[in-house]
């Protein structure tokens, strides 16, 4: 369906501008992208709203997001099993409640994760240089330790849950 939506749209904007530089695929790819980012955020808040969860839900979102553009992870095939995956995990992170023990073991846990397995599966999905990766750990790595700081429940599962979809059948070095 996002897809669906994505090529109209793309194929629109090509005919619209045929002398714009970006492919119809390229357009597709950044139009599916921005719509699952979109529909996902609307519909997790909104739902959140009606569950009086809205912040809790904002942090679980922002915070997951914010590590996974340094930390990669692996990627769902279908855009639409995306959003409701994401929604779904999102409103669940945002009714955790952990004790401080608990949230410290799933903050280090995440650390020895990120440290392990960062940036994972990001080769397709970015123009950063692969000299630069070892740069993206060390980023993954302070955002997850910014939470010995903020004491966040729902940013520890948050971070948690992100570092495992880092985990590979082997170890990459980077």
């Amino acid at each position: 369906m996002i897809n669906a939506v994505a090529t109209r749209l793309a194929t629109q904007i090509k005919k619209s501008v045929p002398e714009h530089p970006s492919s119809v695929e390229v357009l597709k790819y950044s139009i599916a992208f921005l719509l699952n980012a979109v529909l996902t955020t609307l519909l997790t808040l909104v739902i959140a709203s009606a569950l009086g969860k809205f912040a809790e839900s904002a942090v679980a979102l922002a915070g997951f997001a914010l590590l996974r553009q340094f930390s990669g992870g692996i990627h769902l095939k279908s855009g639409l099993l995306c959003i409701i995956i994401s929604t779904t995990g999102a409103l669940t992170l945002a009714f955790v409640q952990l004790d401080k023990p608990l949230l410290y073991v799933l903050t280090i846990l995440s650390l020895l994760l990120a440290l392990w397995f960062a940036p994972s599966r990001i080769e397709r999905q970015t123009r950063i240089p692969h000299h630069y990766y070892p740069l993206l750990k060390y980023i993954s790595i302070l955002i997850i330790a910014s939470n010995l700081v903020f004491h966040s429940s729902v940013l520890a599962a948050s971070f948690f849950v992100q570092c495992l979809t880092l985990i590979e059948g082997r170890r990459r070095v980077t």
